[in-house]
């Protein structure tokens, strides 16, 4: 029943800036991971940025200086600021929870597209 829901996914110029947008819902407890992963054609599902529960963020090195992530325990929402995108942000971007209560759990969501105009 858990599910994650992203948003704020579009079309942009190089040089601009999207907010993507994760709500996860389903579970009476926060989240002890939230992130954000990409996959490029031929590879494997990589992480972009999470954070955990009190606030320590993650970032991949090629994003590092663009992309803010953040979050709202409130409602286990994790936020994705994208500033100066490029290109080669293109892709899927997928929403990913994890859980140390009740149990472990995994959950992803169906992703939202970022498309990075040259």
């Amino acid at each position: 029943q858990v599910r994650l829901v992203e948003s704020g996914g579009g079309l942009v110029q190089a040089g601009g800036s999207l907010r993507l947008s994760c709500v996860a819902s389903g579970s009476a407890f926060s989240c002890s991971v939230m992130g954000w992963y990409r996959q490029p054609p031929g590879k494997q599902r990589e992480l972009v940025a999470d954070a955990t529960f009190g606030g320590r963020a993650s970032y991949a090195d090629s994003v590092k200086e663009r992309f803010n992530i953040s979050r709202d325990n409130t409602d286990n929402t994790v936020y994705l600021q994208m500033n100066s995108l490029k290109p080669e942000d293109t892709d899927n971007y997928y929403c990913n929870a994890k859980w140390s209560l009740p149990s472990h759990d995994d959950f992803w969501g169906q992703g939202t597209q970022v498309t990075v105009a040259s």
